[in-house]
């Protein structure tokens, strides 16, 4: 069988019965309930139910590939592909248990072994377009998108209408500085099950004119990508429309006198009167975009009571390289675990003389920072931000940003403040077709794992460089 399917509302019933109801009699009832535990979503008691059958009946393949599904499921990877070794042990020749296998050593890094194991069951299913996209996605996963987009085409040819497949096309086409066809197939996103078109009455604008028109762009997907796209606001206000931009509140003030909009309305407010929307990841279709045509970042606006607080955290360290830090994004992101590391890779760097560190990051793992070891040798700086300008402010009195890719990335970058961004070797389309610099950010530097998951080699390099600099200073 393939991975576990979402709750159903049998599923659901039978798993609220089987938690009522006496212990299973046999281990054909144990096995049954273990499954409705997992159908209705309880992975924990699920869990520990495979495990108890598993013990008596090791030799279940199904539940092999279950157990590791629902442990790719709490993110535990490296469990995840044991489980499911031992189902194709036992059933080499599934491929749905393959497909399994592969899923989980592409989400635990072993991309080499993921495509050999992705491009087995394509073998074995011969004449389906599925499982091409999933060798796509682990080719683009190796850097190697030129190939991705021929195995695209491949599956693309067995089916047009695959949107899946079109999505990776795209991805692997804005990696390889296409960005005209990428942005044109990137508009397949809105049918897969990651992001959903805004839900207005009014048309979505597909490059009518605007002259006397209104026109709403929408925010898609994370802060980082609505402060990417706001560069292109001046060029759709060129065409002669009322530009209204929506935005969440945390952007709000650092976009409060952003080129290209008549109106700024915060998301939750009122809608104004509007002829058509566009969300800002479509933006781009409309403009003539190459490598050599990249709009400037757009300008950021940093308030002075933003610039006040900075000063006063930063004073303290004058005379000093001071340096903000950031070692995870949104948790919500699906691949926050590759682009992540652990806070106490910025260690080494504390330890460098001269040297002044302070966190950047602001969210759920924010208490687990400030309640361990790294807040003794990083000053936490964002704790008590406000917003997104506040955290603009401290970047500018800076000397340099180091940070995984993530929003504070492209505020650095928009602001023009030298920032080195940590890349995973299967990085964002946007650093695609350059290894160390970007023209999206020119103040940018990329550091890239030269391996899957080697953040070692980056932190040598970096700590390398920053104590060259610490040096040249002659900080105290």
């Amino acid at each position: 069988m393939s991975e576990i399917h979402p709750p159903t509302a049998q599923g659901q019933t039978r798993a609220r019965d089987a938690q009522t109801q006496a212990a299973p009699r046999t281990m054909t009832e144990l096995r049954q309930m273990a499954i409705d535990t997992h159908q209705a979503g309880d992975l924990a008691r699920a869990c520990k139910l495979y495990r108890t059958f598993l013990a008596n009946r090791p030799s279940d393949a199904s539940i092999w590939t279950n157990l590791g599904a629902l442990h790719r499921k709490q993110k535990d990877y490296a469990t995840a592909v044991v489980c499911q070794r031992k189902a194709v042990e036992i059933a080499p020749d599934s491929s749905d248990f393959l497909n399994n296998l592969g899923n989980a050593l592409y989400d635990n890094g072993d991309l080499e072994e993921a495509l050999a194991v992705r491009r087995r069951v394509a073998e074995m299913r011969p004449g389906q377009a599925e499982p091409l996209q999933y060798v796509a996605t682990a080719l683009r996963g190796l850097n190697r998108h030129a190939e991705a987009v021929e195995m695209c085409d491949a599956g693309l040819a067995l089916d047009p209408d695959h949107d899946e497949l079109k999505v990776q096309k795209s991805m692997a086409l804005l990696a390889l500085g296409e960005y005209g066809p990428g942005f044109d197939l990137y508009e397949a996103r809105w049918s897969g099950d990651e992001v959903s078109k805004p839900d207005l009455p009014e048309p979505e604008w597909q490059g009518e004119p605007l002259a006397g028109k209104s026109i709403l762009v929408m925010p898609e997907q994370g802060f980082g990508d609505t402060i990417l796209m706001a560069r292109f606001l001046p060029a759709l206000k060129a065409l002669g429309g009322t530009v209204i931009l929506a935005c969440k509140p945390q952007l709000k003030r650092l976009f409060a006198e952003l080129e290209g909009i008549d109106l700024l309305a915060e998301i939750g407010s009122k809608k104004p009167k509007i002829d058509y929307w566009i969300s800002m990841m479509s933006l781009p279709r409309f403009v003539d975009l190459t490598k050599e045509t990249i709009p400037a970042p757009a300008r950021l606006h940093v308030p002075e009571d933003s610039r006040t607080r900075a000063g006063k955290l930063l004073a303290p360290h004058n005379g000093r390289l001071k340096i903000g830090v950031l070692w995870s994004g949104s948790v919500t992101y699906r691949a926050n675990h590759k682009r992540s590391f652990s806070m106490e890779r910025f260690l080494s760097l504390a330890a460098i003389p001269g040297v002044s560190l302070f966190s950047l990051y602001k969210g759920p793992l924010l208490e687990a920072y400030q309640s361990s070891g790294m807040a003794s040798v990083i000053v936490d700086a964002a704790g008590s931000e406000k917003d997104f300008a506040d955290s603009a402010a401290l970047i500018q009195g800076l000397d340099l940003v180091v940070t995984m890719d993530s929003a504070i990335a492209h505020v650095s970058g928009s602001l023009g403040a030298p920032i080195w961004n940590l890349l995973h070797f299967s990085a964002y389309w946007l650093y695609g077709p350059w290894p160390e610099t970007s023209p999206w950010y020119p103040s940018m530097r990329l550091i890239r794992q030269p391996a899957p998951d080697d953040w070692t080699s980056v932190f040598d390099r970096v700590k390398t460089d920053i104590a060259a600099m610490a040096a040249q200073r002659g900080g105290r």
